[in-house]
C-alpha cells in the first residue's frame, strides 16, 4: 500500500514540475533555457562565452534542447505512470493504453494550459513529442520488464 501511495505522490510531484515550467511567462522560459544551453557550452568547452558565441550558440541549440526537454519531462512521466498502473494489473496491452492516455491527456492539458499563460502559446506538435515521450518509456518499461519476467 505505502509503495501505491508513494508512486501516486511521485506522479503529482511530477505533473505539477511540468505545470510550474508551462506557468513560466515566454520571456523566463526563454532565460531558463538559453541560460540552460549557455552553462551547459561554457562547461563543455571550459571557457566562458563571448555575447556573440551565446547568441550563436542559444539560436543553433534552442530548438533541439526545448523539444529534448519535451520528450524528457514526459519519458519520466510515462514511467511513473506505467509503474504506478502495474501495481495494481498484469502488465498488459491495457496498462500500455491506459498508462498511454493518462500521459496523453496531461500533455493536452499542459498545451492548453500554456494558451493561458503570456507568451506561450499551446501546440499540438508539442503535444506529440510529449506523448512521444511518454510512449517511449512505457514501451521500454514493458520490455525490460518482460526480460526481467521471463528470466524468472
Amino acid at each position: 500500500m505505502i509503495k501505491k501511495l508513494i508512486k501516486l505522490l511521485l506522479i503529482i510531484l511530477w505533473m505539477g514540475l511540468i505545470f510550474s515550467f508551462s506557468n513560466d511567462s515566454g520571456v523566463v522560459s526563454t532565460k531558463k533555457s538559453d541560460g540552460f544551453i549557455i552553462r551547459t557550452v561554457e562547461t563543455i568547452l571550459g571557457r566562458d562565452l563571448s555575447d556573440a558565441e551565446k547568441e550563436k550558440w542559444t539560436t543553433y541549440l534552442v530548438v533541439p534542447v526545448r523539444k529534448g526537454a519535451h520528450v524528457g519531462v514526459y519519458f519520466i512521466l510515462g514511467l511513473l505512470v506505467v509503474s504506478f498502473i502495474n501495481e495494481f494489473y498484469l502488465f498488459n496491452y491495457k496498462t500500455i493504453l491506459v498508462a498511454g492516455g493518462v500521459c496523453l491527456l496531461y500533455a493536452c492539458s499542459d498545451e492548453i494550459h500554456q494558451l493561458l499563460v503570456p507568451g506561450r502559446s499551446g501546440q499540438v506538435k508539442d503535444v506529440l513529442l510529449d506523448f512521444l515521450g511518454s510512449l517511449l518509456a512505457i514501451i521500454s518499461y514493458y520490455f525490460i520488464g518482460k526480460r526481467v519476467y521471463d528470466k524468472k
